[in-house]
């Protein structure tokens, strides 16, 4: 598993030595169901309408659900690459002008494959990475190795939580977990009544993980983004919030 994670690293160290550099980004969070899905879909898009070509990644193993998101239909998926049928490049699925999305796959099938092996196919075809600016990589909640993976290999790390203790707690918890690799995080603050609330559960965050962790850890903050039932609609209505606005 270390060779594994060393061989990421590297390789998007040569990305980021490259000439033409692809900004990768991981959002992920201690906890499902704190919209970590949504903000990642919704920022692809506002990216790739500003001109950049931006690539989607559903990193959440057997949780996968960009596809629905999107109101699209993806007859193959990461879950076919690494049964050695396509290459990644073969399922790309294109959204919109500069926006495309690697889709992930929601099945069981795929947690028989070993951690190593996901990651190993996706550096075996990162050539895929060469003609985008941006790379966003959805992971999944939690601390598992695949992900922490993904996150030692991102330029940027995004952590999402919501205003609930228990998300709160997993939140510090990931970041906990993140500054062992990184010592530069963001955070996203999402359903939040205003800004000030955010703001305060960041704090929160911040100062529990100055006295714990301390060391050269940057947390900042990103953003909040308040709570809004037509955020909720669009889930359900399968249409981005940011194309309604």
């Amino acid at each position: 598993m270390s060779t594994q994670a060393s061989r990421l690293e590297a390789l998007m160290e040569s990305h980021r030595n490259a000439e033409q550099k692809t900004r990768v980004v991981a959002i992920t969070s201690g906890k499902g169901g704190v919209g970590k899905s949504t903000l990642s879909a919704n920022i692809s898009y506002v990216l790739a309408s500003r001109g950049f070509k931006v690539g989607l990644m559903d990193a959440d193993i057997g949780l996968a659900n960009l596809d629905v998101m999107f109101n699209v239909r993806a007859d193959r998926n990461i879950l076919h690459v690494l049964r050695g049928e396509v290459g990644f490049k073969e399922i790309v699925v294109p959204l919109e002008e500069n926006l495309y999305l690697i889709p992930g796959e929601s099945g069981d099938e795929i947690l028989k494959f070993s951690d190593a092996t996901i990651v190993s196919r996706f550096i075996d075809e990162a050539q895929m990475l060469e003609s985008l600016d941006f790379l966003i990589i959805d992971t999944g909640a939690g601390i598992g190795d695949t992900i922490q993976m993904f996150l030692r290999a991102a330029d940027e790390v995004v952590v999402v939580t919501v205003p609930d203790p228990a998300a709160i707690t997993d939140a510090y918890a990931m970041v906990k977990v993140v500054s062992k690799i990184k010592s530069d995080l963001s955070m996203v603050v999402n359903q939040v009544r205003n800004h000030k609330e955010g703001l305060k559960i960041f704090e929160t965050i911040k100062k529990v993980a100055a006295g714990n962790i301390g060391g050269d850890l940057n947390l900042k903050m990103l953003g909040s983004v308040r709570s809004d039932p037509q955020v909720a609609r669009s889930v359900k209505q399968r249409v981005l919030v940011c194309k309604e606005l």
